[in-house]
């Protein structure tokens, strides 16, 4: 593939996006074409044949797919966390997996159980049978783009050498392996975000990848994670407004109550309406490139200081919390920006807009959805004791049952 996604192909999945909406068609064909074209390659680094993007780079592609179809970019976000995370692990493990990438395969996202597992454990399992084979099981919630993967990437705590926490990569096509499309919230419907069951899957000895809570992989992908979420909200926004110009371009209907009854598209308080939207838009965009820029210096500085070695004990560059506490940031303003634009675009059109045949409702829903990911109160909240006391922002690691309080 090209270092970006080819103008024709965004068309085409721009083309079908709201007929996928409105008959919840899985986009299968889509991310074909878009495997075939290399996209989930994107960041292989050089040495191993990729085309390695910078982040900022990457962001970019990702919110230009989101303005074609949000649901499509969204499935990828735990493919590329999988490809970012390979930058610290061990050598063969990059040199497995980077190939396999290469070559056309993507890796899904299983990380979250539904409920039953306290805060900061998990009861999906990693155990070995009495060959020696690790076996994986457990049931996940949430496992965005697992269906339309080749692999899966599963947390679990692991018995294999005492209590912790490992990521296991197994096939969505191995046996014991069952994916529901079962996902029903109200936006972001065609991500594939349902069920994944796990019953005794053999697991390869360089698909078991360790993670340390804290460690520089483990800041990194929170932050990155996170800023991907909101590259497809502002690609979100970006869909928002093209739909508001191309549908004040047609509209020749107007009231009476208009200014001087001209015509919408002449009409200067929809101006007004549409040049805050694209101002809106403009800046969420903004933020998101900047955290995006900040985000690839501190992968930088952590690696050259040697953060991606799996025996690193050093202290980590500053960097790496500035970038985190940029991308937080922009995720306490851009989601807030992005609703703003989803909404202000009926304000440009009527009644008429609220058809469901049109389905700019898509929008609002689809930028509401992700919002939820990451509560944005305990993100501006803890920015702030940042700001006042210093305190390093903690990333997202762990989702699960509160304790009791006493």
């Amino acid at each position: 593939m090209s270092r970006s996604i080819p103008t024709e192909l965004l068309s085409r999945i721009r083309e079908g996006a709201v007929q996928r909406e409105l008959e919840r068609t899985l986009p299968f064909e889509q991310v074909g074409w878009l495997d075939d074209a290399g996209f989930g390659a994107l960041r292989v680094p050089v040495e191993f044949g990729g085309e390695e993007l910078s982040l900022q780079e990457l962001i970019t592609e990702v919110i230009a797919l989101a303005e074609a179809d949000s649901n499509i970019a969204h499935l990828y976000r735990g493919h590329f966390g999988f490809v970012e995370s390979l930058r610290f692990q061990p050598a063969p493990v990059r040199e497995l997996w980077y190939d396999r990438v290469r070559q056309g395969a993507t890796v899904g996202n299983a990380s979250t159980e539904k409920g039953g597992n306290a805060l900061g454990s998990l009861n999906t399992r990693l155990d070995r049978d009495e060959h020696g084979a690790a076996l994986l099981t457990g049931e996940k919630y949430y496992s965005t783009g697992t269906i339309f993967s080749s692999y899966t990437r599963v947390s679990a705590a692991q018995a294999l050498e005492g209590e912790g926490r490992r990521f296991a990569v197994v096939p969505t096509d191995a046996p014991g392996v069952t994916l529901l499309d079962d996902w029903d919230g109200f936006g972001q419907k065609l991500t594939g975000t349902g069920t994944t069951l796990l019953d005794s899957v053999a697991v390869e000895d360089l698909a078991v990848l360790a993670r340390r809570p804290g460690d520089h992989e483990s800041v990194h992908e929170a932050a990155f994670f996170q800023l991907y979420l909101l590259a497809v909200q502002v690609g979100i926004a970006r869909a928002a407004l093209a739909d508001a110009t191309s549908t004040l371009a047609r509209r020749t209907r107007t009231f009476n109550t208009s200014t001087a009854g001209q015509a919408f598209s002449q009409d200067p308080l929809i101006q007004q309406v549409v040049g805050r939207m694209s101002s809106k838009a403009f800046v969420a965009e903004a933020a998101v490139l900047q955290a995006a820029r900040t985000l690839d210096r501190a992968l930088s500085a952590g690696l050259q200081a040697g953060t991606g070695d799996p025996g690193f004990e050093g202290e980590p560059p500053r960097a790496i919390h500035q970038a985190e506490i940029a991308v937080e940031q922009a995720q306490v303003s851009v989601p807030e920006l992005v609703l703003a634009v989803t909404s202000e675009l009926f304000q440009t059109v009527g009644a008429s807009a609220t058809l469901r045949t049109k389905a700019l409702d898509r929008h609002w829903r689809n930028a509401q959805t992700i919002a939820t990911h990451n509560p944005i109160v305990f993100r501006a909240r803890s920015l702030g004791e940042y700001e006042i006391n210093g305190t390093v922002p903690q990333g997202l690691n762990a989702i699960g049952e509160a304790k009791e309080s006493s």
